[in-house]
């Protein structure tokens, strides 16, 4: 992976974008993208786009979502100690012990989730997740007054957590779903604008706003961008950890290649251009499934309009929605390898119907 990339990428996955606070990261991405786009726009939630060759009538959108699982501030008791609610499907077991950095008007405040000494808890009784609402942040306040001095209700929290590299090509971070999406989306448009002569459809890159909270961004991109086709990039659960029963789940590995998955939202023909287009480009990829729903941006997709052809692929992703994700950097850059190699085999008159 080019240096540049690199760096891209550590900035924001470093960049909190908790989901409705998006605003951080869709910056850093549009000033990326906006050196390989022919225009770039917002919409009034925050969606970001990013265009290339605008003017054709085959146009390809290509997405990931900017937002990852957070809090939100929800109470301050008369000691200064703060409560709040998970943003997204968070697991409790995991949240007391860790850091986190609350994203007040007056910039990040430094917290603590709060938990008792294990001296004094009662032994004799089974240990059990907590409940939300037993869970609690100390900023070091006083009082409540203190507290409400540099936080309010209704601020977004994060873990502070950075992106760091673990071994090899494997890197660790917080947001890992989705902000590779995102990347992808952006190192999609850069592979493509350096191709730009043999580009003969429109290439729409996105990085959306809420998937968390229920794929809203996607719901209102889908409409406003009218694509032909949309290629939804996400996270996948990597199945090559202990614990995990591959039967049950599938077997999928980090390091080998991004994940097609067939079924339900995926639409058939682009599936089976996409295996053509890898096999062609010799990009080894693995399959899942998505018997019902794929519970990706593509669901929210898939039925505008009377019916978007629309696919949904994965990037192997270890420990999904914990302060830990673990993904390879293989894996990104195949993944934006094979879209670009797909956009830019396309001949500008496809229409991706179903033949009956």
């Amino acid at each position: 992976m080019k240096d540049s990339s690199k760096t891209f990428l550590k900035t924001l996955l470093n960049t909190a974008s908790p989901s409705s606070g998006e605003a951080p990261g869709q910056r850093v991405w549009l000033n990326y993208v906006k050196s390989f786009a022919d225009l770039t726009e917002t919409d009034n939630y925050g969606n970001a786009v990013a265009i290339l060759n605008p003017e054709a009538k085959v146009k390809i959108l290509v997405a990931g979502h900017a937002d990852e699982i957070a809090f939100q501030l929800q109470y301050i008791d008369d000691k200064g100690f703060v409560y709040f609610s998970p943003v997204g499907g968070q697991d409790p077991s995991l949240a007391r012990g860790q850091r986190v950095t609350i994203h007040s008007a007056k910039g990040p405040i430094f917290g603590v989730i709060g938990g008792l000494a294990i001296h004094l808890q009662d032994r004799s009784k089974k240990q059990e997740a907590p409940a939300w609402h037993e869970v609690f942040v100390d900023i070091g306040a006083s009082s409540k007054k203190e507290a409400q001095k540099i936080v309010q209700v209704g601020d977004l929290m994060t873990y502070a957590v950075g992106c760091e590299p673990l071994r090899g090509e494997i890197w660790a971070a917080r947001a890992c779903d989705n902000r590779i999406g995102t990347f992808i989306a952006a190192e999609v448009m850069r592979l493509c604008s350096e191709k730009k002569n043999k580009l003969k459809v429109g290439l729409v890159s996105a990085s959306t706003i809420q998937e968390e909270n229920g794929l809203y961004g996607a719901a209102m991109v889908g409409y406003s961008v009218k694509p032909t086709a949309a290629i939804i990039v996400d996270v996948g659960h990597a199945t090559d950890i202990p614990l995990v029963n591959q039967k049950q789940f599938g077997d999928i590995q980090l390091g080998k290649g991004p994940v097609l998955s067939k079924g339900s939202v995926n639409h058939p023909v682009l599936v089976e251009r996409l295996e053509q287009v890898a096999q062609k480009s010799k990009i080894k990829i693995q399959y899942g499934i998505d018997a019902r729903f794929s519970g990706t941006d593509a669901d929210a997709i898939f039925t505008q309009r009377g019916g978007i052809p629309t696919v949904s692929l994965a990037v192997p992703n270890r420990y999904m929605h914990t302060p830990v994700e673990l993904v390879h950097l293989n894996d990104l850059e195949k993944m934006a390898e094979w879209i670009s190699a797909f956009v830019l085999g396309l001949d500008g008159k496809e229409s991706f119907k179903v033949k009956i």
